[in-house]
């Protein structure tokens, strides 16, 4: 059974949350506080979290910010009041996965929670947990990556990209593809963003990021991924 916090402070939306999930079959823990919100997760992870913004006690900015420093990948579903476009962007930036604006459809709510558990559940179950190309090792349990004995600072959302082309290595994924796993349901970045992810992972893993052996550009339609799981493993 999939377990659900919700962190929102407004009790009717938040009891309507809660029943809703729990018709849907999940478990669902719902806290009506920041502080509290934010230590429930830590001490009791789930598998999704609905966080509003604007909560007492910590922001749900700060709560994503600090999930994300402490390098988890939980998928967040953020619940805001506020339209400007800004807002989004900020939570989007620190990692959220995707943002419902108030006041919203509970339909449409559903619909988003199930894709994000769907689009986790099928990158976890292909993805390997850890690649090697040449001197280049990315595990994605810890989001951790070296360069020989140089330690690689890449972003959440640069495992996620790269996570999604290794799990369907040799085949192409196209922008709008990725744009949907990695950045979420109508998020506000483009396909140029997804290129400029693509080439700052170059930047980071390829010997040579001008002429790419691992990453490769597959014209008008999207990127594929060739290198191997366990190239470059000792034989």
């Amino acid at each position: 059974m999939t377990k659900i916090l919700v962190i929102e402070d407004d009790a009717a939306i938040l009891e309507g949350l809660v029943d809703n999930l729990e018709s849907e079959g999940h478990r669902v823990d719902g806290i009506g506080d920041g502080i509290e919100g934010c230590r429930r997760f830590f001490e009791h992870p789930p598998d999704l979290l609905i966080l509003d913004l604007m909560l007492p006690g910590m922001s749900g900015y700060e709560i994503c910010k600090k999930i994300r420093e402490a390098e988890i990948d939980t998928p967040v579903l953020m619940l805001t009041a506020r339209s400007d476009e800004a807002d989004r962007v900020l939570g989007l930036d620190l990692g959220a996965d995707d943002y419902v604006t108030k006041p919203f459809s509970v339909r449409e709510l559903l619909a988003r929670v199930r894709a994000l558990l769907r689009r986790t559940a099928g990158s976890q179950a292909r993805a390997p947990e850890q690649v090697r190309v040449g001197d280049v090792v990315v595990d994605f349990r810890s989001y951790d990556a070296h360069k020989g004995d140089e330690r690689l600072t890449l972003t959440p959302k640069e495992f996620g990209l790269l996570r999604a082309l290794v799990a369907r290595a040799g085949s192409v994924v196209t922008r709008a593809e990725l744009l949907d796993e990695v950045w979420g349901y109508e998020a506000n970045p483009t396909t140029r963003t997804v290129d400029n992810h693509v080439a700052s992972l170059r930047t980071a893993i390829e010997p040579n990021p001008s002429k790419p052996r691992y990453l490769l550009t597959v014209h008008g339609v999207g990127y594929k991924w060739v290198g191997s799981a366990e190239e470059g493993t000792s034989p």
